[in-house]
């Protein structure tokens, strides 16, 4: 949880594994902005900093919504990336996966097919990176139940109207479904947080 102390020892001791893999794993979230060292007193995890993940939430909905403009305007017909999002999210709900790691994997990679299909091989960089910025909370999106069959539905919308040329649609709806989780996952995020505190 936020503001929690612990040391490299104890999470070896946890993951049972030599102190060396993570040790760079810290060093990695430390640079990352998740965690801070003490060399008196170990790590503690960083408060979490809204503000910072809804400005990452912005620049996210300004590159899918540039994206998708420019797939509206495309011929879908050579696009494998359109296909292979058209083979996984245009399905009928028992086809729905169950697993929210693969879920939560499969949801990134939807957004990141948007922007690479788009074919500005930059913006996909970025938007790959940010992508992994934000990973540690979006998959808290998938911690309810009713978010798993709304973002199957959201997702088919945006396909539909990419498909069907619908600019204006489809833009509107890939910036409310990005809010949307943004939202859940701010909620979830406090629920979590409210909670801990009566333990």
């Amino acid at each position: 949880m936020p503001g929690e102390r612990f040391t490299e020892s104890e999470v070896a001791k946890a993951y049972d594994v030599s102190r060396t893999p993570i040790r760079q794993a810290l060093y990695r979230l430390q640079q990352e902005g998740y965690v801070d060292v003490s060399f008196r007193s170990g790590w503690q995890i960083r408060p979490l900093n809204f503000r910072y993940y809804e400005e990452l939430y912005d620049v996210r909905i300004v590159l899918e919504k540039d994206s998708i403009r420019k797939l509206c305007q495309m011929d879908h017909q050579n696009s494998v990336e359109l296909s292979v999002l058209k083979d996984l999210w245009l399905i009928e709900p028992h086809q729905y996966l169950k697993d929210i790691k693969q879920l939560s994997q499969q949801d990134e990679d939807f957004h990141c097919a948007l922007v690479r299909a788009s074919g500005n091989n930059e913006m996909a960089r970025i938007h790959r990176d940010l992508s992994e910025r934000i990973r540690i909370i979006r998959r808290l999106d998938f911690s309810k139940d009713y978010r798993v069959e709304a973002t199957y539905q959201e997702h088919q919308k945006i396909l539909g109207y990419i498909f069907n040329r619908k600019v204006d649609e489809a833009i509107q709806a890939i910036e409310a479904h990005i809010m949307q989780s943004r939202d859940e996952v701010k909620k979830i995020t406090l629920q979590m947080l409210d909670s801990s505190q009566f333990y």
